[in-house]
């Protein structure tokens, strides 16, 4: 009894060493990597061997063990999330800025820029995001150069003040001593 048991577990040796190239392209096709696919095949092999006792002579060997492996493959991979090494330098142009922020900033800049009076409204929207100078805003608008001015000032005063001040008066008390009616020459300040 004893002869035969160890025939058994010489003839398991010899098929295992069969199998060893099988397993090794198997576990490069489940890796990807020589490094980490030799790692596999050992551990497979050690666990084939510490439960040789519940293989079952007879059977597809073969299969048993890529089962093994295939297991031993996905345990691996439950144990440690697979990373990859970025270089400092790409991860930093890789993200970006949080941009709920800048969108609370924009959605404050267009509320307070709504509440101002339309002339200065538009003189600043000619003067900043244009870039026309104030000669040709004042033809635009049918104003003096000084009433451009007076406009594009005092709406960036009012911008200041409502963006900094949180200021949610409505848009009649923002204008400095004039009825938001007039518009038109340097005597009124808008």
């Amino acid at each position: 009894m004893a002869a035969e048991l160890s025939n058994d577990v010489r003839d398991f040796h010899e098929q295992l060493k069969a199998i060893l190239p099988r397993l090794r392209i198997y576990a490069l096709s489940l890796t990807r990597d020589r490094d980490a696919a030799d790692d596999l095949v050992q551990d497979t092999v050690i666990k084939a061997l510490n439960g040789r006792h519940s293989f079952q002579p007879g059977t597809n060997l073969a299969a048993w063990l890529f089962r093994i492996q295939r297991n031993e493959f996905i345990s691996g991979l439950r144990k440690r999330r697979p990373t990859v090494p970025i270089d400092t330098e790409v991860a930093e142009r890789l993200s970006q800025p949080a941009l709920q922020e800048s969108g609370l900033v924009m959605r404050e800049f267009v509320s307070a820029f709504g509440k101002l009076p339309p002339t200065q409204r538009e003189a600043v929207l000619l003067a900043v995001l244009e870039g026309l100078p104030y000669d040709v805003i004042g033809e635009h608008t049918g104003v003096s150069v000084g009433t451009v001015k007076s406009r594009i000032s005092r709406g960036r005063d009012a911008l200041e003040r409502l963006l900094l001040e949180g200021e949610t008066r409505p848009r009649s008390k923002i204008r400095t001593g004039v009825a938001a009616e007039h518009d038109g020459d340097a005597a009124h300040l808008d």
